[in-house]
């Protein structure tokens, strides 16, 4: 149990028998009557954000989320095998769980995953991930960096959009939480 005052972007609660994260968080002292704390929580398992408010010092169930950094390592028809690296326990997370993340997934490439009473919740990712594009259209010629942006898709399939003078074979940097292009990476 912790009380409102406790709350952090982040925190797993328990409420009416389901796991919501904390999204964000603040809290009100009105000039006139109490004080109180409004926040937006997302239900872990299924995405909704809903906003929520609380009287302030109120106690809220706090839930056991166990976060583990752990490395992808291959597909497995519809599921994801994950590895441990401190124990070697392989897990697979159904694709249902994985969700996006699978846009961004390489084999090797770290995650946190997290659990709540042995069952995985979500998997979060680095917030930027370097891929090769593997096919693009070429440029056209007078092409410039402020001309816009073309279609290429990405080593995991995944099609992002990136500036008319990039090319096949590049690596770019994406951000994982949008999928947008953040730059070219030079080796």
């Amino acid at each position: 149990m912790a009380t409102t005052n406790d709350l952090k972007n982040g925190m797993v609660l328990v409420i009416d028998g389901n796991l919501w994260s904390v999204v964000e968080f603040q809290h009100v002292k009105p000039g006139k009557g109490p004080a109180f704390v409004r926040t937006k929580i997302k239900n872990v398992l299924s995405g909704k954000t809903i906003d929520r408010t609380f009287n302030a010092g109120v106690k809220v169930e706090t839930a056991t989320v166990d976060r583990r950094d752990m490395q992808y390592l291959y597909q497995d028809g519809t599921d994801y095998v994950f590895m441990d690296t401190s124990t070697y326990d392989q897990i697979l997370i159904g694709a249902d769980i994985v969700g996006d993340a699978a846009n961004f997934l390489l084999e090797g490439q770290m995650a946190t995953v997290a659990t709540h009473e042995g069952r995985v919740l979500y998997i979060d990712l680095p917030a930027s991930v370097v891929l090769e594009i593997t096919y693009t259209e070429p440029g056209l010629q007078g092409d410039r960096s402020s001309a816009g942006t073309k279609p290429a898709t990405v080593e995991t399939g995944y099609e992002i959009q990136v500036p008319l003078f990039l090319e096949q074979g590049t690596k770019v940097k994406v951000d994982t939480r949008t999928g947008d292009y953040l730059g070219r990476v030079n080796d």
